[in-house]
């Protein structure tokens, strides 16, 4: 075993490549994907996705008071909310681009090909959202895992 080997176990699988079989480091998030490194279409910035993020749950905490009434910790109304965070995601994501949060936040999901977002994609990213393990997953792009399957970003909007 040598120091390249130990390396790769404690830096990650590019560190075992040679150096020439490397891919390129980029200069920031978004750059292997094509997209500019500020303003519209650029990835967003954490800080405004997990206030996006705040702006939905809460908006989605707002309608099940108003309809459910029951928000106790451990209540259906939990799970009620949870459904109508989802819901709220694929519908707006696959009509608008971006949700509430998105919106206000100045920031909408884009698929990497331009193609529009489809019903089918809001869907994927959106049940998987709701599963929350995948959104705390992130590759060095800044893109969360539930966007990898369908190929969608957020970014600042166009």
């Amino acid at each position: 075993m040598d120091r390249r080997e130990i390396g790769s176990w404690l830096s990650g699988p590019r560190a075992a490549l040679p150096e020439d079989q490397r891919p390129p480091d980029q200069d920031y998030p978004g750059q292997r994907l094509g997209l500019p490194a500020q303003g519209p279409g650029s990835i967003a910035p954490l800080m405004r996705r997990l206030v996006a993020l705040f702006i939905d749950w809460f908006a989605c905490l707002a309608i099940t008071a108003a309809t459910w009434g029951d928000l106790q910790a451990g209540g259906t109304g939990q799970l009620v909310t949870l459904g109508i965070f989802v819901l709220e995601n694929i519908v707006l994501v696959a009509t608008l681009g971006s949700t509430l949060g998105h919106k206000v936040m100045g920031l909408q999901v884009i698929r990497l090909d331009d193609r529009p977002v489809t019903l089918f994609d809001a869907i994927s990213r959106s049940l998987l959202i709701g599963l929350a393990i995948p959104a705390l997953i992130w590759d060095r792009d800044l893109r969360a895992m539930h966007d990898w399957p369908r190929r969608t970003a957020i970014v600042r909007g166009r």
